[in-house]
């Protein structure tokens, strides 16, 4: 009697190991976690996670424990398999309560390795309903997120093309493109799988993820499909927030002066998008319809300056229309000129002017008239915008040998290099309360200003010049021309870049 119960036990304890995707020897069961290899806690857990596949419906029960998935280590149930190259991964996901913590997550992911702090990405979806491209892209980094600005999406997508991974989400049909295009180093074979994290430490909580889809595309052929994202990122976190997307290209940021509403450029011309908006309008800039990404609001908010390359011989000139849309005025008599400032008195712009081959900072006043002349080093000078005490002009400028960062007096005076390093350094921009400077960070042997490149938006403290890096993103020109603070300096707005290649 004694041995058949001792034979039943041992049988309930491996028909229930089964259930899991693993048994006593600690070897996988593939048909116990259908396209899965294994499953295990990641991290440090007090309550064991667990992976059930029904293999009748094609679902994955997943129960997670885990304090959290972010900062530096992760504790959470994982279900796995390796691969390498490209990956595509796509699941309906819900929780099986509302109970529990609003953020705890069921996650599609894709890892380095099952160390706590490895290198990863995945898109999580929150109880709340927020989802993120969350990612650490150094081993015992931070980790980050973009959010998305759709919340609780039904279907999720994490892809992984080359050296970038993108997100990709939808209510009801095929996800669609939503945010990322972020270089995450995933070097030779990677976990890609799906996860499950309580956000306590004392619960275990479950997600179920069906109509899984684990492929692996052929090579794309053509051109990739390019999409442009209006981002913010919030200078405390670094926290990153999707607020439009859309095909194609647009550029260069502005946050209106009341902070309710986002201006850039698209198509030659500035458009408008509300800060909790959709759907950008276009604002009437009359005949001035090659608008390029060079324009900015003054100080009082009733005026737009504007660059324009539709008028004479086709180089950009420096306008002025009602904040609202109208008739330009033309301000400056020679071209090209690129807009970049405004005084905080509102009285006097300052932009870029190439003049005899050369590229210098100008000033002039903003009814018109006759341009002054800042600089005259060798060397292209560009991107000049006043601080909001109007005691300086910051500008970028190569007459070392590489974009560098300076400032100077608004009459041109007392010019000084605000930092040295070895990286190319772009279009400085003071936060409106003076105690910040954001700028655009290139690659040591990158030339210019160019698109489609990795860059990162860096900070830097003006009281001690401790400088941080904001955002590592795929962009360049575009992202951060021209001035983009919230009015509480507390955000910044910017727009990010994505190739994606033609699905097969």
């Amino acid at each position: 009697m004694r041995q058949r119960h001792v034979l039943c036990f041992v049988a309930m304890i491996i028909g229930a190991y089964s259930m899991i995707g693993g048994n006593a020897l600690g070897q996988n069961s593939e048909p116990a976690i259908g396209i899965f290899e294994g499953r295990e806690d990641v991290g440090t857990v007090l309550h064991a996670g667990w992976v059930n596949y029904d293999s009748a419906k094609r679902t994955y029960t997943i129960s997670g424990s885990g304090e959290n998935m972010w900062s530096t280590n992760d504790a959470f149930q994982f279900a796995w398999k390796k691969m390498s190259g490209d990956v595509t991964l796509t699941a309906d996901v819900s929780f099986l309560t509302t109970s529990g913590n609003e953020h705890k997550k069921a996650a599609l992911m894709l890892r380095q390795s099952l160390d706590a702090d490895s290198v990863y990405a995945d898109v999580a979806l929150h109880a709340s309903g927020l989802t993120s491209l969350q990612f650490r892209d150094e081993k015992g980094a931070i980790t980050r997120e973009v959010q998305s600005n759709i919340s609780g999406p039904k279907r999720l997508r994490i892809a992984k093309r080359g050296d970038y991974v993108y997100m990709s989400l939808s209510n009801d049909g095929e996800p669609k493109v939503a945010g990322g295009w972020l270089r995450i180093p995933l070097s030779g074979s990677f976990y890609v799988g799906l996860g499950v994290c309580s956000h306590d430490k004392d619960a275990v909580e479950k997600a179920v993820f069906s109509n899984v889809e684990l492929t692996q595309p052929a090579a794309a052929s053509g051109q990739p499909s390019l999409y442009s994202t209006l981002e913010t990122v919030v200078v405390d976190s670094a926290d990153r927030r999707v607020v439009y997307l859309a095909p194609g290209r647009f550029e260069a940021p502005n946050w209106t002066r009341d902070g309710s509403a986002f201006l850039f450029n698209r198509d030659g011309h500035v458009e408008r998008l509300a800060v909790h908006g959709d759907k950008p309008v276009v604002i009437d800039t009359g005949f001035a319809n090659r608008c390029n990404n060079d324009h900015g609001i003054s100080p009082d908010a009733t005026q737009l300056a504007i660059s324009d390359n539709s008028q004479g011989d086709r180089n950009s000139m420096v306008y002025v229309v009602p904040i609202a849309g109208g008739t330009p005025r033309r301000i400056t008599q020679k071209s090209p000129s690129y807009w970049h400032g405004w005084s905080p008195d509102g009285k006097t712009l300052a932009f870029v002017g190439q003049r005899d081959g050369d590229f210098d900072i100008y000033a002039i006043s903003a009814a018109g008239g006759e341009e002054t002349r800042l600089t005259t080093a060798k060397g292209l000078d560009d991107g000049p915008e006043y601080s909001p005490d109007g005691k300086y002009i910051y500008f970028n400028s190569e007459r070392t040998g590489h974009m560098q960062i300076w400032r100077m007096k608004p009459d041109g005076s007392e010019q000084e290099q605000v930092f040295f390093d070895e990286q190319n350094n772009w279009f400085p921009h003071i936060s409106p309360d003076g105690q910040w400077m954001v700028f655009l960070t290139y690659g040591a042997d990158v030339t210019g200003h160019p698109e489609n490149k990795d860059v990162m938006l860096r900070l830097m403290s003006l009281a001690d010049k401790k400088i941080s890096v904001l955002a590592k993103l795929f962009g360049g020109q575009g992202t951060i021309n021209v001035p983009s603070w919230s009015p509480d300096s507390k955000q910044l707005a910017f727009v990010s870049y994505m190739l994606v290649p033609e699905a097969k």
